[in-house]
C-alpha cells in the first residue's frame, strides 16, 4: 500500500478525491474513501474477490445456507423487501408481522388496548439484550423527540439491578401506564429473564399485574413465547429463526418498539431497501457497501492491524458507533475461517460524536499511534432557524467546520479516514446508514473468508459465566461458621484449579451480604464465613 497522502500536492489530492468519490442520489449518500491510503492499482487486484463477495451476497439473499454451523439462512435484507425470500410462506410471515406491528400499535395509540387502571399507555418498556437493545436504542435517540407525541420510551438492556430501579425510578408514577416489550429469540437469555422478572416485580408492588402490561417479541415456541401464552400476555411477535440478533433491527425487534413511539417504520424500512438496491450494483466503484468493504481491508490489511472510530458529526447519531461495535465485531471477532484455520479475524470499534471528540480523545488521533482509521459521518443540512454566534456563522457552521478541519488535520499528519455524507437524519436516512453497514460487514466477511453470522465467542461467555453461577451455589453451600480461605472453599469443592475464580465469587458474595468474613489486602489471607 502507498502511504504517505500528506505529500501529494493540491492538485493530486483534488484528482484523487474526484476519482475515489461515490455519489448515490437515489439514497442521498456519498462516500469519499480518497483518505485511505490504497495504490492505484489495489482496486483493480481486489476485483475478483470483491465479485466473489458480491456473487456469495446474491446466493445468501436467495436463501442459501450462510450460516453453516447452525444450517441456517440468512434473511434479514428479505425483512424490507419479502418479495425476495426464498419461499412465499417466508415471505407472507414478514407482510402479516409488519401488518400487525402497525394495528397493535395503533390501537396502542388510539386507546384501544388499554392498562386496567389508566385510560392508555402512554410509557414503552423495553427489555432486551444485545441486538435486542442496541438497534431499538439508536433509532429511538436518533428519531425521537424528548417526549414524543404518541408514547416515551425506556429501556432495559442489562441484569444491573441498580441501573433497572434506575429505570424504573424515572418511569416512577407513569408504571401503570406502562406497557413492557420482553425480546429475547430463544427465550432463555438470562440477563433478559433477569430483568423481566425484576420489572414484574416493581409492577406487582404497585399492585399491578404485569400480564395486562406484557408483550412479547420471541420465537415461536421459545420459553418466552410458552410463558406468553401460558399467562395470556397482551401480545406476541415472532422472531425469524433466519435473522441474528445484531442485524434484527428491521424486524419486529426494532420495528414494534419504533411505532410505538411514533417513528416512521415504512421510511426505516423503504431507505433500507433503497440502499440494498443500490449496493447490490456488480459495479464496485458504485457501490458504497463494496468500497466500505474494500477500504475496511486496504486499512486494517485484510486482518484487523487498525481500529476503526466512527465520528459522527450529529448528536442524533451519538449511539451509532454502540449499534455498530455489535454489529462489526460481533459479526468480524472470529478465531477461524470457514476452512477452520486459524486467522484471528476483527476490527475493534469505538468512537463517540463530533465535535465532543475535538475536546475529548482527537489529540491522540493527530499525534498519537497511528493504529486507527476514522470513518466520518457528515450531515449537510442544518436547522433553518439556527441562530447565528458570529457574523454570518452559525453553531452548525462550526460543527462542519470542525469536522472538515479534523479531516484534514489528520490526513496532514497521514492518518487514514473515510467520510459518508447524508442529506439529513430522518427514518429514511437512518435505515440506509443500517444497510450499508450491514452489507459492508457482510462483503469484508467474505473478502477475508470468515462467517460473519455465527458468534462462537458469544456462547462460549453464555457458558462460561453459567458454569461460575453454578459455582456460586456450591461455595455458598460449602460455607460454614468457620471461616475458610478461598483455598480451603476451593480445595473442598475440588476446584484447586480455579482458585482465583473461587476468592471472586466470595468477594461478591460477601459485599452482596450473603457471606461474612474478613476483608484483608492480601486476597490468600481473607477468610468467609456462612
Amino acid at each position: 500500500m502507498n502511504k504517505g497522502l500528506s505529500s501529494l500536492s493540491s492538485e493530486a489530492r483534488w484528482k484523487r478525491f474526484n476519482q475515489h468519490f461515490c455519489a448515490c442520489p437515489s439514497i442521498d449518500l456519498t462516500l469519499d474513501v480518497s483518505q485511505i491510503s490504497f495504490s492505484e492499482s489495489y482496486l483493480s487486484e481486489m476485483e475478483g474477490r470483491m465479485q466473489e463477495a458480491l456473487a456469495e451476497m446474491d446466493a445468501l439473499e436467495g436463501g442459501a445456507i450462510a450460516n453453516a454451523d447452525e444450517q441456517r439462512m440468512v434473511g434479514h435484507y428479505w425483512l424490507r423487501n419479502p418479495g425476495l425470500a426464498p419461499d412465499a410462506k417466508i415471505t407472507k410471515e414478514i407482510e402479516q408481522t409488519l401488518d400487525a406491528i402497525k394495528a397493535f400499535a395503533a390501537d396502542i395509540h388510539a386507546g384501544k388496548i388499554a392498562p386496567p387502571s389508566a385510560e392508555r399507555f402512554t410509557q414503552v418498556l423495553s427489555i432486551g439484550i444485545g441486538g435486542s437493545a442496541l438497534g431499538p436504542m439508536f433509532v429511538s435517540d436518533a428519531l425521537g423527540e424528548p417526549h414524543d407525541a404518541a408514547m416515551d420510551i425506556a429501556f432495559v438492556d442489562n441484569t444491573d439491578p441498580d441501573g433497572i430501579a434506575r429505570t424504573l425510578a424515572a418511569i416512577g408514577d407513569r408504571l401503570a401506564e406502562t406497557l413492557v416489550i420482553v425480546i429475547t429469540k430463544s427465550g432463555g437469555t438470562p440477563d433478559t429473564r433477569n430483568g423481566m422478572l425484576l420489572v414484574r416485580h416493581a409492577l406487582e408492588v404497585a399492585g399491578l399485574d404485569f400480564t395486562k402490561h406484557a408483550v412479547a417479541v420471541t420465537m415461536p415456541g421459545s420459553k418466552m413465547d410458552q410463558l406468553a401464552v401460558e399467562q395470556n400476555w397482551l401480545k406476541r411477535f415472532p422472531m425469524f429463526d433466519w435473522v441474528g440478533g445484531r442485524t434484527s433491527e428491521l424486524s419486529a425487534v426494532g420495528l414494534l418498539p419504533a411505532a410505538l413511539q411514533g417513528i416512521d417504520i415504512d421510511q426505516l424500512l423503504e431507505g433500507a431497501a433503497a440502499c440494498d438496491e443500490v449496493t447490490r450494483s456488480k459495479e464496485t466503484q458504485n457501490n458504497p457497501a463494496a468500497l466500505l468493504a474494500l477500504m475496511w481491508y486496504a486499512a486494517t490489511d485484510g486482518r484487523g492491524a487498525k481500529d476503526m472510530v466512527v465520528l459522527p458529526y450529529k448528536d442524533q447519531l451519538l449511539l451509532l458507533s454502540r449499534y455498530l461495535q455489535q454489529l462489526v465485531m460481533e459479526s468480524l471477532g472470529k478465531r477461524l475461517d470457514r476452512a477452520g484455520n486459524r486467522v484471528d479475524q476483527g476490527i475493534a470499534v469505538y468512537g463517540n460524536k463530533g465535535s465532543t471528540d475535538q475536546h475529548a480523545f482527537v489529540q491522540q488521533l493527530r499525534d498519537g499511534i497511528n493504529n486507527f482509521f476514522v470513518t466520518f459521518i457528515r450531515v449537510l443540512k442544518a436547522p433553518a432557524d439556527t441562530v447565528d454566534v458570529e457574523t454570518d456563522i452559525t453553531a452548525g457552521d462550526y460543527l462542519h467546520g470542525f469536522l472538515v478541519g479534523t479531516r484534514a488535520a489528520l490526513s496532514g499528519n497521514d492518518r487514514e479516514s473515510l467520510t459518508i455524507s447524508v442529506g439529513t437524519v430522518d427514518a429514511r436516512t437512518v435505515g440506509v446508514l443500517i444497510a450499508l453497514f450491514e452489507r459492508a460487514v457482510g462483503f469484508y466477511g467474505s473478502l477475508v473468508n470468515i462467517n460473519a453470522y455465527h458468534q462462537p465467542g458469544v456462547e462460549a461467555g453464555k457458558k462460561a459465566a453459567a458454569a461460575v453461577l453454578d459455582l456460586q451455589q456450591r461455595i455458598a453451600a460449602q460455607l460454614s461458621e468457620v471461616p475458610q480461605t478461598a483455598q480451603e472453599v476451593a480445595a473442598a469443592l475440588k476446584a484447586n484449579d480455579d482458585i482465583e475464580t473461587v476468592y471472586l465469587v466470595l468477594e461478591h458474595l460477601r459485599a452482596s451480604g450473603r457471606a461474612g468474613g474478613t476483608n484483608e489486602t492480601v486476597p490468600a489471607d481473607a477468610r468467609f464465613t456462612k
